[in-house]
């Protein structure tokens, strides 16, 4: 099956004003008031739901309920694309700070690829039965997006769905899908580490802990924990991504602050290491004569799990539609998402698959493939977005028995 030419023009503008226009988490208010608009006219009956959710409701008469997902926000980063739609859009941080917004992850995609599925869904109403809910999940960064929706009684409010799809854009070669059956995404644990020491002047530091330099000490030592506690079979990735302590060079300040994010794929990994963190933070500190750092836990986002047997049926399912050599399995990633949470919260099965997003001549570049996050992060138009469009219309329309005209 091919995307009618103008129902493809139509989800590029679509496209392009999504992503000249990201928002950030939990304020996708012009998103979602789009979401609503686009998909009312489709014959949709939609509803808010979580504060900038949206969900969107097709009755067709008797049959299933077949739920899917897309997530809607953006990214506090300054877009380096250099395509003629890029983001000049800015936000503001729950903490007040000003920042640039960009779809670096892809998320208008993923709202694109949805809309089109809807649109040839209500197209085609005479050659299926059943019911289908869109859920525009907001706030996927952060990890409170599915919960906030799920939270506002978003499987009381909408038909009760059997199975729940997603689906991911990514810089794998555009035109194929990856998935994995079993374990899928990485469980991402975020903390907040402030570390306490004694400030004083720069000259004199035997008057002083310094906590810049017992952090330093905790950073470096925390990686050995993925280096020789972990077995070399199992997979912990433990990243670094904000340091901040003191206001002037001849200065020692009196505390320090860094947060960090640890990725498991695995449950008894994820607390040796999540233990073994805590004792080397507070190990350090003792050591150094600082009293014991003050640990925030920021937010976890689940193991995502693909039901193995629904898994298999997608397989099947988008080898039929796109070719058996585009879709393949793969590994589970390190990334994390909170999708998880929406079949979990429903009792019913759950898969979230990966289409590519970059021709394979940028994939034979020499230079990197910009990656999900990066400022240069642009997926290709085609076949990416008709890829993700015929991917969810296919999984969709298999789960909705046909009827005869």
């Amino acid at each position: 099956m091919n995307l009618d030419p103008d129902l493809q023009g139509e989800l590029h503008d679509l496209y392009r004003h999504l992503h000249a226009h990201p928002e950030l988490s939990h304020q996708e208010h012009e998103t979602a008031a789009l979401i609503e608009q686009r998909m009312t006219s489709l014959g949709y009956d939609t509803q808010r739901c979580g504060g900038t959710g949206v969900t969107a409701v097709l009755a067709n008469g008797d049959g299933p309920v077949v739920a899917f997902r897309a997530d809607t926000d953006g990214l506090p980063v300054a877009e380096d694309s250099g395509v003629d739609y890029a983001s000049a859009a800015r936000g503001t941080l729950p903490d007040g700070s000003d920042v640039p917004v960009m779809h670096a992850c892809g998320h208008d995609t993923h709202i694109t690829c949805a809309i089109g599925a809807a649109t040839l869904l209500a197209q085609d109403r005479q050659a299926w039965a059943g019911t289908v809910v869109f859920v525009f999940q907001p706030a996927e960064e952060t990890g409170s997006g599915a919960d906030a929706m799920i939270a506002d009684g978003l499987w009381d409010r909408v038909p009760h769905p059997e199975v729940v799809y997603g689906q991911h854009v990514w810089p794998g070669l555009a035109g194929t899908v990856q998935l994995s059956c079993g374990p899928a995404m990485a469980v991402a644990d975020a903390w907040r580490v402030t570390v306490h020491g004694r400030g004083g002047h720069g000259s004199r530091p035997e008057d002083t802990i310094d906590p810049i330099v017992l952090t330093a000490y905790m950073i470096v030592r925390i990686q050995g924990i993925v280096a020789r506690e972990v077995a070399a079979q199992s997979a912990a990735v433990i990243t670094v991504g904000t340091i901040r302590a003191g206001l002037k060079e001849n200065i020692i300040p009196a505390t320090s602050e860094f947060t960090l994010n640890v990725r498991t794929l695995d449950e008894q990994v994820r607390d040796r290491v999540l233990t073994s963190l805590r004792r080397v933070l507070q190990g350090e500190a003792a050591v150094s004569g600082a009293p014991a750092p003050v640990i925030e836990e920021l937010y976890t986002f689940p193991l995502l799990v693909n039901d193995p047997d629904a898994a298999t049926e997608v397989i099947a399912v988008l080898g039929a539609e796109l070719g058996p050599e585009q879709v393949s399995l793969v590994p589970a990633k390190m990334g994390s998402e909170d999708f998880g949470h929406l079949p979990e919260a429903a009792g019913v099965p759950g898969v979230f698959w990966f289409f590519g997003g970059m021709s394979q001549a940028r994939l034979d570049a020499p230079e990197p493939v910009p990656a999900n996050h990066s400022p240069q992060f642009a997926p290709d138009l085609e076949p990416t977005l008709s890829t993700g469009v015929l991917a969810a219309y296919a999984m969709l329309r298999h789960r909705l028995p046909i009827t005869t005209p």
